[in-house]
C-alpha cells in the first residue's frame, strides 16, 4: 500500500492542481483563502518565467532573474499547500494520484503541466541537440555556447564547427534566440575573443515554413526577416532538418554544416501523466477538453493551458500554446469552481487574443494587437514592459530592468562565466 502524503485535516474539498507553470500558479491565487483545501504539485520548487530563457542561456540574465519560489508566491495563503515531487499515476476510478512522496486523493482535479520538446521522433536530434524549455536547458546551452567559443580558440581543428551555431525553428523563440546570437557575435564577441575573426561566425537559422514567425502576419515576418539579415543571421526559409550527428547538419536542400551547437526550438507537446484514458489525448500528446476545461470522459478532471486541446470556431485545432491562453483559462476555471457545483451552468471558454510579439534584438521587434501592427522601437518598448510586468516578484522585475538598462548602454552581455562545463552525451 503506497504511502499517503501528510496534509492537514480539512473539511473543505480539496483540489489538487499539477504543474507550477502560468496556469497552475494562476489557477492557485484565484483560489487563495477560498473554500477549498488546494494542494500544488509540481517537480521544482521555483516557477520560470519560459519566454525569457533565451536571455539566459545567452548571457543576458541569470537563471533567479527568471524563476521565483513558489512557496514564496502563495506565503501567508491559510488553505495553499505545496509539495515538491513528480506525479507518477493518475487513478481516475478511487480520484488518487501516485506521486514520488506518496498518494494524495482529490475531489477535483487540474492537470498544468505545460509543453515538453517535441523531436517528432528523430532520435539524432533528441541526443544532439539543445533545447530551450527548461532552466537547466537555458544553462546548458549558455555554457556550451561560451564553450565553443574557447574552443574555437584552442582546437582550430574544431575552429568552424564550433563558430557556427544553427536554430532550428522560425516561430517566436527560435527568432529571438537567433537574434541574442547575432548581437552576441557583434558586440561581445570583438571585446572578448579578439582572436577570432567575426566574420567567422555563422549563425542560421532553419524554417520548413516559407515565412518566420507564420502565425503573425506577412509584413511582421517580412519586419523580422529585414532585422535578423541586420544582425548576420543566414535565414533558410523552405528548408528542412534532416539530421545532425552533433557534429554535422544536414538540410533537406542538400547542404551540410559543420556546426558543435544546433538549437532545437521547432516543435512542442503536451507532458500528459499516465492514468488518463488514451481515447481523451489528441496527437501532440494533448488532453481532449470541452468549453470548460474538463477532460474527454470525467467531470472533475480538468486539463489547463499546453497540456489542453481545447477546440471552438475561432479555433478548429485548438488554442495556440501560449503563456495567455493558459491564464485566463485558470481564471475562468477557478471562477466556475467557485460559482457553482453543476457543469451545465458554467460559463464556456472564449479565448480572447490579445495580441503577439516577438523581439529580435535591441530597438528591433514586431508586435500585433488586433489589427494594429508596429515594428521597431516602439514595438521593443512595448515588448520589454509586457514581459517585465509579467514576472513574478518586485526583485526580479527590479534585476531584469537593471540588466536591459546595462546591455542597452554597454552594449555587452555580462553574464559570461562556465559555472557548470556542459558535457555531451555519448553514444
Amino acid at each position: 500500500m503506497r504511502t499517503q502524503l501528510e496534509l492537514p485535516e480539512s473539511s473543505n474539498p480539496r483540489i489538487v492542481i499539477i504543474g507550477g507553470g502560468f496556469g497552475g500558479i494562476q489557477l492557485a491565487k484565484e483560489l487563495k483563502d477560498k473554500d477549498f483545501q488546494v494542494v500544488l504539485i509540481d517537480r521544482n520548487n521555483f516557477h520560470t518565467f519560459q519566454p525569457l530563457l533565451y536571455q539566459v542561456a545567452t548571457g543576458g540574465l541569470e537563471p533567479d532573474s527568471i524563476a521565483f519560489p513558489i512557496r514564496k508566491i502563495f506565503q501567508g495563503a491559510s488553505n495553499i499547500y505545496f509539495r515538491m515531487a513528480e506525479v507518477l499515476n493518475i487513478d481516475t476510478t478511487n480520484n488518487t494520484i501516485d506521486t514520488s512522496i506518496g498518494e494524495i486523493n482529490f475531489r477535483y482535479l487540474v492537470i498544468a503541466t505545460g509543453s515538453t520538446n517535441n523531436f517528432f521522433g528523430m532520435a539524432d536530434i533528441e541526443k544532439n541537440g539543445m533545447p530551450l524549455k527548461s532552466l537547466k536547458e537555458a544553462l546548458d546551452l549558455r555554457s556550451l555556447l561560451l564553450q565553443n567559443l574557447e574552443k574555437a580558440l584552442n582546437d582550430p581543428s574544431q575552429r568552424e564547427a564550433c563558430l557556427n551555431f544553427v536554430v532550428v525553428g522560425g516561430g517566436p523563440t527560435g527568432v529571438e534566440v537567433a537574434g541574442a546570437l547575432g548581437e552576441l557575435t557583434k558586440h561581445v564577441l570583438p571585446n572578448d575573443y579578439q582572436e577570432l575573426n567575426q566574420n567567422e561566425v555563422n549563425i542560421y537559422l532553419i524554417e520548413s515554413n516559407k515565412m518566420i514567425l507564420s502565425s503573425m502576419a506577412p509584413q511582421s515576418s517580412a519586419k523580422a526577416l529585414k532585422f535578423l539579415n541586420k544582425l548576420g543571421v543566414k535565414v533558410l526559409l523552405d528548408t528542412r532538418l534532416i539530421s545532425y550527428d552533433g557534429e554535422k547538419v544536414l538540410l533537406s536542400s542538400g547542404t551540410t554544416i559543420l556546426a558543435s551547437t544546433l538549437i532545437w526550438s521547432a516543435g512542442v507537446q503536451g507532458q500528459i501523466i499516465n492514468g488518463i484514458p488514451i481515447n481523451a489525448i489528441q496527437k501532440g500528446n494533448r488532453f481532449i477538453v470541452n468549453r470548460f476545461n474538463q477532460i474527454e470522459g470525467f467531470t472533475n478532471i480538468f486539463a489547463i493551458g499546453d497540456v489542453a486541446i481545447m477546440k471552438e470556431e475561432k479555433y478548429p485545432n485548438g488554442h495556440p500554446m501560449v503563456a495567455p491562453v493558459a491564464l485566463q483559462q485558470a481564471t475562468l476555471l477557478a471562477r466556475n469552481i467557485l460559482s457553482v457545483t453543476l457543469s451545465n451552468s458554467w460559463k464556456q471558454f472564449s479565448y480572447r487574443d490579445k495580441g503577439s510579439m516577438a523581439t529580435i534584438g535591441r530597438n528591433k521587434a514586431v508586435a500585433e494587437v488586433g489589427l494594429i501592427r508596429f515594428q521597431g522601437a516602439f514595438a521593443w518598448l512595448v515588448w520589454m514592459i509586457v514581459h517585465l510586468m509579467s514576472l513574478v516578484g518586485f526583485r526580479n522585475r527590479l534585476v531584469v530592468l537593471i540588466n536591459w538598462i546595462w546591455n542597452y548602454f554597454s552594449y555587452d552581455r555580462a553574464i559570461r562565466i562556465i559555472v557548470r562545463p556542459f558535457v555531451k552525451r555519448q553514444s
